[in-house]
């Protein structure tokens, strides 16, 4: 069947009479419909070469002489058709932009089979606008939902990364060196062991490094291998199969080993793993696979694996209580991240950063912190480190309402109290500066380390610094003028 008006090829639009449905018959009986109602039509044959095409999509594409095109390729005619695909899988592609020659045009295209529906024989295609002001509306949602659903998955791979290395505060020769160290890590997909007391850090460095690394797009995934139950720790690392125990689930659970796969696993407090499971890790460790519990088979896994622990690993080697093979696995590149009582100069730095969060988390305007409250806060042994400081600084605002400075008397409400030892309330123990000159010094010190730690380059002082290379030239310019004009 030709159908009114169109440019031929034979009697019907696919070699060997094919003049129906989707199987045949259909075909016979919609094609006029289609055609008439469309801004244009073609039809192409088992190898997608153009078999027929109408007046209207001619004119649509600039075609002055139908026949020339007839037995080509219909790529070469239509550089971005999908025509081949639809022939390929046998699939239907009921609605889709297509692009040409600036034009978007709206497309429907449907597979063409046999008499016994078995096998392709062709395709139809009907554009059915090629205006698509009207549907402004509608392309406008599509693409909205198109970018909302690419900003969800670029969420959910993150799965929890909420930090980068500038969100570990610190200008001190010890943060710089982490830093540092930390990069290296970023650039490598080599095991990392992290070391240091609870409270330091330790898993806003993890995420930092997986922030900064080429896994940077891929999941996140966190666990605190102290908070899980021995006999848990199996089924949360490995998944669990289908059945596996009485009030299993019927289907499976991945494990976090699964959940991570092509990103970071960061494993908190290593150190108190039990004996059985370190053996398990180890393997998926060497070989790249797991096998969830309850099952006989294994599944690849491609994980960087990020471990952290406050004990010390070495001693626990010698003891036995820690496999030295697996502690080699993973103390492939170590960092050790600073207490904060070594490391007091940052404390500046820091009551910023947590009362900028405070201020953003409860919605209320932000407190200030005198030098005085400073100095008093350097007095104290800070067991819990920076956690501590945090729940001190929290402390201090719920109990002085209002509290828009907080200087020493603030600060004595929620001060642990081995902090205030050797002084009397209220009178610090250090020498009292004025704000602006304590922090230009804090300032100058830290640049100071950072050219130092680089060798003199500024570009790589500007990024340890965690600022743009011009604020560091700036601040250069600055101190270079205080240092010769003093009274300045």
């Amino acid at each position: 069947m030709a159908p009114p008006g169109s440019k031929g090829f034979g009697q019907s639009p696919f070699p060997g009479g094919v003049d129906r449905g989707l199987t045949l018959e259909s075909i016979s009986a919609l094609f006029p419909v289609f055609e008439q109602a469309s801004a244009g039509a073609i039809s192409v044959d088992a190898e997608s070469r153009l078999t027929w095409i109408n007046d209207s999509y001619c004119r649509l594409l600039g075609i002055e002489d139908p026949e020339a095109v007839i037995g080509r390729p219909v790529a070469e005619v239509i550089p971005t058709t999908r025509m081949p695909e639809v022939v390929r899988s046998g699939r239907p592609l009921l609605l889709d932009i297509m692009e040409y020659r600036g034009q978007q045009l709206v497309v429907m295209r449907l597979p063409v089979f046999n008499d016994a529906g078995t096998e392709v024989q062709g395709a139809v295609a009907f554009v059915l606008y090629d205006d698509l002001q009207p549907l402004t509306p509608l392309v406008s949602k599509y693409r909205r939902l198109q970018s909302d659903l690419a900003a969800a998955k670029r969420a959910l791979a993150k799965r929890g990364a909420r930090y980068e290395m500038a969100d570990f505060v610190g200008a001190s020769a010890a943060v710089l060196e982490v830093k540092r160290r930390a990069r290296l890590a970023a650039a490598r997909n080599t095991p990392v062991l992290l070391l240091g007391e609870t409270g330091t850090g330790k898993e806003v460095l993890a995420q930092a490094v997986h922030a900064s690394s080429p896994r940077a797009e891929r999941p996140f995934v966190a666990v605190n291998v102290a908070a899980i139950p021995d006999n848990l720790l199996e089924a949360e690392f490995f998944g669990v199969a289908p059945g596996a125990y009485t009030g299993a689930d019927k289907r499976q659970r991945q494990g976090k080993f699964q959940l991570a796969d092509g990103g970071t696993l960061f494993l908190d407090e290593v150190g108190d793993m039990p004996g059985h499971l370190q053996a398990k890790l180890l393997r998926a460790l060497q070989e790249g696979e797991v096998e969830p519990l309850g099952s006989n088979e294994v599944a690849p896994v491609d994980v960087r694996v990020i471990a952290a622990t406050s004990r010390n690993l070495e001693e626990m080697v010698a003891d036995g209580s820690f496999r030295a093979d697996l502690y080699y696995r993973l103390n492939v590149l170590s960092i050790r991240v600073p207490t904060l009582r070594e490391r007091l100069v940052d404390l500046g730095i820091l009551c910023d950063t947590i009362l900028e969060k405070l201020a953003a988390e409860s919605g209320e305007p932000r407190a200030e912190i005198t030098a005085e409250a400073i100095n008093v806060l350097r007095q104290h042994d800070w067991p819990g480190n920076i956690r501590e400081l945090r729940n001190t600084l929290e402390q201090t605002l719920a109990l002085n309402e209002e509290c828009s400075v907080i200087d020493v008397p603030q600060l004595l409400t929620a001060l642990p109290a081995p902090a205030r030892r050797g002084r009397q309330p209220g009178v610090p123990s250090a020498p009292v500066r004025p704000l602006q000159e304590a922090v230009r010094d804090a300032e100058r010190s830290a640049i100071h380390n950072a050219l130092t730690a680089s060798g003199g380059n500024k570009a790589q002082a500007a990024r340890l610094l965690g600022i743009p290379r011009s604020v560091l030239y700036e601040k250069l310019g600055r101190l270079a003028e205080m240092s010769e004009n003093p009274d300045a």
